[in-house]
C-alpha cells in the first residue's frame, strides 16, 4: 500500500508550524510509511532551503507563484495519483496527527470501499479537549462550517459516521475515487473546495466520513480578513451552481434570493460589501461564463445519486460560534431551516 502525505507552504508557514507537524508524521504508529510532499507556493531561494533542511525526507515541489491552497494540493495529488499511490492525506501544516491517527484513517478506509474521503477527528491546538471539526456542513445556500466547534468531545463513536463534506485540514482521499470524480476545482483557489469535492464524492455515489479514533490537532483560527469573505461568498454560490440538480436550484433560488438580500445588509454593516459586490461581479462577468457551464456540466455528468438522497446530510441553519449573532439564531436559521424542510420534501417528490 502507498500512501502520500501532502503539506503546503507558504511564506513564513514552514517556520511557524512544520516542526511539530513533521515530528508527528515521524512518529506514527503505523506499518505503513508515507511519503512527504511538501509544495511550497510562492517558492523563494530561502524558503526551499529551509525545506530542504527541516525535512530531507521529502519531496519538494516548487512553485514562483501563489496559485492558491486548491492547486497547491493538487501538484502533489497529480503526482501521486501518476505514480500509484493508494491513498493520499491532505494535512495542514499547522495540524499534527496523533500517533495512530493514520492507521485509523486507513482502517475507516479499507472497512469501506465507498469511502472516498475520511476525515479525522479534528481537535483545537492548544485546546486539545475542544473539538475543531467532526465533519463540516453544508447549508443548502452554500455556506459550509465546521460540526461541534469549540464543544468539548467527551463520548466515545462506536465507528465512522457520514459527514457532508470534510475538512481538508485532515482527510485522507482513495485515489481511486479522484480518479473518477477529479481534483481539487482550482477555480475556487482557497475556501470551499473541500466542500465541493466532498459534494462531488456524493454524487458519484461515494460517501464522505469522519473517523473517531483518528485524531488529529489543528492550530485553527477563523480569519476575519475582507478577502476572506470574498472567496467564501463566491464559492459557495459556485458549489451550489455545479452541484445541484436543475430542480433543487428551482426551488431554493427564492431562498436564496432573500440570503442574498440578508448578507448584503450584514456585509455593509460589517466592512466588507466591497467583497460581496466582487463576488456578483465575478459571477455576472460574461468572461468567467464558460468555465461556470462547463464546471457543472463536468459535476452533473459525475451524477449517480440524487439529490433527495444528499440533501439529508445538509442543515438548515448555520451553527457556528465565531458568527454568532441573535438574528441568525432566532430569525434567519428558523425561516430558513423551515424553508428547507419544505424544499426536500419537493425535490424528494419529484425524485430529483
Amino acid at each position: 500500500m502507498k500512501i502520500g502525505i501532502v503539506l503546503v507552504n507558504y511564506k513564513d508557514y514552514a517556520e511557524r508550524f512544520l516542526a511539530p507537524c513533521l515530528e508527528s508524521i515521524r512518529a506514527l504508529d503505523s506499518a505503513i510509511k508515507p511519503d512527504i510532499f511538501i509544495v511550497d507556493n510562492a517558492s523563494t531561494v530561502e524558503s526551499k532551503v529551509y525545506l530542504q533542511v527541516a525535512a530531507p525526507e521529502a519531496r519538494l515541489i516548487t512553485n514562483i507563484n501563489n496559485d492558491g491552497f486548491a492547486k497547491g494540493n493538487n501538484d502533489a495529488m497529480r503526482v501521486m495519483l501518476e505514480e500509484g499511490y493508494d491513498y493520499i492525506l491532505l494535512l495542514n501544516m499547522d495540524a499534527s496527527l496523533a500517533p495512530n491517527a493514520l492507521m485509523e484513517l486507513v482502517a475507516a478506509a479499507e472497512s469501506n470501499e465507498k469511502a472516498g474521503a475520511i476525515q479525522a477527528r479534528l481537535m483545537l491546538d492548544p485546546e486539545r479537549k475542544l473539538i475543531n471539526s467532526v465533519g463540516n456542513a453544508t447549508h443548502f445556500l452554500g455556506f459550509g462550517y465546521c460540526l461541534r466547534y469549540r464543544e468539548k468531545y467527551d463520548e466515545i463513536l462506536a465507528g465512522p459516521v457520514d459527514i457532508a463534506y470534510p475538512s481538508g485540514a485532515c482527510v485522507l482521499l482513495r485515489s481511486s475515487a479522484l480518479k473518477t470524480i477529479g481534483l481539487f476545482d482550482e477555480e475556487f483557489w482557497m475556501y470551499n473546495e473541500d466542500q465541493d469535492l466532498g459534494w462531488r464524492l456524493w454524487l458519484a455515489g461515494y460517501s464522505c466520513i469522519m473517523a473517531p479514533l483518528a485524531v488529529a490537532f489543528h492550530q485553527y483560527e477563523f480569519s476575519r480578513s475582507q478577502s476572506k469573505y470574498y472567496w467564501m461568498e463566491r464559492n459557495r454560490l459556485i458549489a451550489a451552481w455545479k452541484n445541484y440538480s436543475g430542480l433543487s436550484l428551482f426551488v431554493f433560488f427564492p431562498a436564496l434570493l432573500a440570503m442574498e438580500i440578508g448578507m448584503s445588509f450584514f456585509s455593509i454593516r460589517s466592512g466588507w460589501f466591497k467583497e460581496k459586490v466582487k463576488a456578483w461581479s465575478y459571477l455576472l462577468n460574461p468572461l468567467n461564463w464558460a468555465y461556470l457551464l462547463q464546471a457543472r456540466f463536468d459535476t452533473q455528468a459525475l451524477r449517480k445519486v440524487p439529490d433527495y438522497e444528499i440533501l439529508p446530510l445538509f442543515s438548515g441553519r448555520i451553527w457556528y460560534q465565531e458568527i454568532d449573532h441573535p438574528l441568525l439564531r432566532f430569525v434567519a436559521n428558523p425561516i430558513f431551516s423551515a424553508y428547507f424542510t419544505v424544499g426536500k420534501m419537493i425535490v424528494k417528490a419529484f425524485k430529483k
